[in-house]
């Protein structure tokens, strides 16, 4: 399911767009309203995979959410200004729906995001047991979970940071990451950091040193993470 937050500052393009997400199958609604700020704050929470976003709001407008949320979440643009679309682009959005919109158009939209997160989950990464398989610089590479000392979200691409092998790029998310890695092995700590538990040199207030590397333990991670290292 694909966890969906609506924010527009008109409240029958909310009510519209709740319709359409509603029966619109492999979407689940999480958020449908006009306060950015609690859409940001679910974002931190990893509780949002997109965002059906306008971009003429008056607290916050489209193109400054985007600049804070970055990378976190998968974005829609609806909006009644055709001159927009330049600037949204730059932000690699999903697709660009001009209002009034129909519901053939958002489901062209939807069926857009889903081909490109199964291209995502299924082309550049392969789960075996005991390894993956990365798609890295044209090749597919061979990580052993055993080799893996953290793995970094860099914009689209996440960063496995490897003992043997340097640092490896490769076209994916770290939610994906973390579903396809072993939890007895791995640990989520921040919103852009997975660590392998094995290679924790030592943890330093709300940090973790692995290989000399600071990497920061996110307050809505820190519960789960020491109720984790506790188990051993």
């Amino acid at each position: 399911m694909i966890r969906t937050a609506i924010l527009d500052d008109e409240p029958l393009a909310v009510e519209l767009l709740t319709d359409y997400v509603q029966k619109t199958a492999g979407l689940q609604l999480v958020e449908a309203g006009t306060d950015p700020f609690k859409v940001l704050q679910l974002l931190q929470q990893q509780a949002i995979d997109l965002v059906l976003l306008d971009i003429q709001m008056p607290e916050l407008t489209g193109i400054q959410f985007m600049k804070i949320a970055g990378h976190q979440c998968k974005i829609i643009v609806t909006t009644a200004y055709p001159e927009y679309a330049l600037d949204g682009y730059e932000f690699s959005i999903t697709d660009y729906l001009l209002k009034p919109f129909s519901y053939e158009r958002f489901c062209k939209a939807i069926d857009k995001l889903k081909e490109n997160i199964l291209l995502v989950t299924t082309a550049n990464t392969t789960v075996s047991d005991g390894y993956i398989f990365v798609k890295s610089e044209y090749k597919l590479v061979r990580v052993d979970f055993s080799n893996i000392r953290y793995i970094e979200s860099l914009r689209d691409y996440v960063a496995i940071h490897t003992l043997n092998d340097g640092k490896l790029m490769t076209l994916d998310s770290l939610r994906n990451m973390e579903e396809i890695l072993p939890p007895d092995n791995f640990v989520r700590v921040h919103k852009s950091f997975i660590v392998a538990i094995n290679k924790i040199q030592y943890v330093e207030r709300s940090r973790i040193v692995i290989n000399d590397q600071y990497i920061p333990i996110g307050d809505s991670y820190q519960e789960k993470f020491f109720e984790r290292i506790k188990r051993g």
